[in-house]
């Protein structure tokens, strides 16, 4: 795949750059004929602007991108921040961009290489799927954060820096059914693939298999991991269901999901216990404490700049660094 830049748009709709520039920046001053023809050349190359981006000064030497993949996920913030303090011993540049988790950090990567000259991506919260297909001509440095690329076609090419996902949940579902729980649910994302949330599917599925327990569809529930999303998911699922504790893949759902638990006059722990993944600061204070799996920001955002850096100064080669994290449990998971 080619990766295009504006004067290349500018070239094939035999216009200005500074015309297509407006066109990007929705400008009243480009008549309506030359603004579909300069969005017809956009879609067919796949092109699609970024005014944060264009608005930057480029940096003299090497520009890194940091693409966060879910604008309002507090873990993912606290780990860009995180980055962003480790990126100051950097000689690079560092441009964060913050992304909705629905949209396509791929896309936006190229869109950021066709404007920049970026020498060096970090993806942050990202998924592995057939969308990395669009990387395939991009042969800069790259970092998955948060996500292993082994065993998968980037594992060559792009560096990863993660918990063992598979293995904590494994833990996680576990200490629940230590504790009595037979009737486990999972709010997660796609159980298929091989990101972080498909892997931590694997290691619930695992745990309660080697109890002899199954996880029926019915009890996994698929859901985007943000507030009124996991909220919304478990008001559905409650209102009939009957799990007696729920292991939740953020923080962020596991607030959403005792949220619907307690409209719906369940009690937590003592109806359904709640476990939840990430470590965010705010669940220690919730009433009751949030129990979770929690991950090392800052291990996680000093191992990511340092492979990177690895990668653009010396030329290494990808590699696969999994740090700790650990089980940490709170009142929202009912005692033994």
């Amino acid at each position: 795949m080619k990766i295009y830049t504006i004067r290349d748009i500018a070239q094939m709709a035999d216009v200005s750059v500074t015309t297509v520039s407006r066109v990007l920046n929705d400008r009243p001053d480009v008549s309506r004929a030359t603004q579909e023809k300069v969005r017809r050349v956009m879609e067919a190359c796949h092109f699609v602007g970024n005014a944060h981006a264009r608005g930057l000064k480029q940096a003299e030497g090497d520009l890194v991108a940091v693409i966060i993949r879910g604008r309002r996920n507090p873990f993912l913030n606290e780990l860009a921040e995180a980055i962003s303090q480790c990126a100051q011993e950097s000689r690079a540049a560092f441009v964060t961009e913050y992304i909705d988790e629905r949209d396509d950090e791929f896309s936006r990567a190229l869109t950021l290489i066709g404007e920049r000259r970026i020498t060096g991506i970090i993806f942050v919260g990202s998924r592995i799927d057939g969308r990395c297909a669009k990387l395939a001509d991009v042969n800069i440095p790259m970092v998955f954060t948060t996500v292993s690329t082994l065993g998968t076609a980037l594992e060559a090419r792009a560096s990863s820096v993660s918990i063992d996902d598979e293995r904590m949940a494994r833990e996680a579902v576990e200490a629940l059914l230590a504790r009595g729980h037979r009737r486990v649910a999972v709010f997660g994302g796609d159980p298929e693939g091989a990101d972080s949330l498909a892997l931590r599917a694997r290691g619930a599925r695992e745990a309660l298999a080697a109890h002899g327990l199954p996880l029926p569809a019915a009890r996994y529930i698929e859901t985007r991991l943000t507030l009124d999303a996991a909220y919304a998911a478990a008001l559905e699922y409650f209102r009939q269901g009957d799990a007696d504790a729920a292991f939740c893949m953020s923080d962020t759902a596991a607030m959403g999901v005792m949220r619907a638990l307690s409209d719906l006059g369940r009690r937590v722990p003592e109806d359904v216990s709640v476990l939840g993944v990430d470590g965010v600061d705010i669940g220690a204070f919730l009433t009751p404490r949030l129990s979770t799996i929690a991950q090392p920001v800052q291990e996680l955002a000093r191992q990511s700049v340092g492979v990177l850096r690895e990668m653009m100064e010396r030329g290494a080669p990808a590699r696969h660094v999994t740090v700790g994290a650990e089980l940490v449990l709170r009142e929202s998971v009912r005692s033994m």
